[in-house]
């Protein structure tokens, strides 16, 4: 899958999860930033992400998960370790 439809794929889902325009997410889009962002929305983000790209994210790294650039990130690796 390409990087850019795999940028394009994740703002779509955090727009519709925190119900924002697409225009408003961008590389430090965050908990900080985004007010509808909070632990049930974060959750939903999760099992979305999951469900579009069929992973499976570590537990370990949804913590992490607080910005778009680690979201990103995360779904990148989690992408290229994924077993075909």
């Amino acid at each position: 899958m390409l990087k850019q439809e795999t940028s394009k794929k994740i703002k779509h889902i955090m727009s519709v999860v925190f119900e924002i325009s697409h225009s408003e997410i961008y590389e430090y889009s965050s908990i900080d930033t985004i007010q509808n962002w909070d632990s049930i929305r974060q959750l939903n983000l999760i099992i979305a992400l999951e469900e579009e790209f069929q992973i499976s994210i570590p537990d370990e790294e949804i913590g992490n998960m607080v910005n778009y650039k680690i979201i990103y990130h995360v779904i990148l690796e989690a992408l290229e370790n994924k077993i075909p």
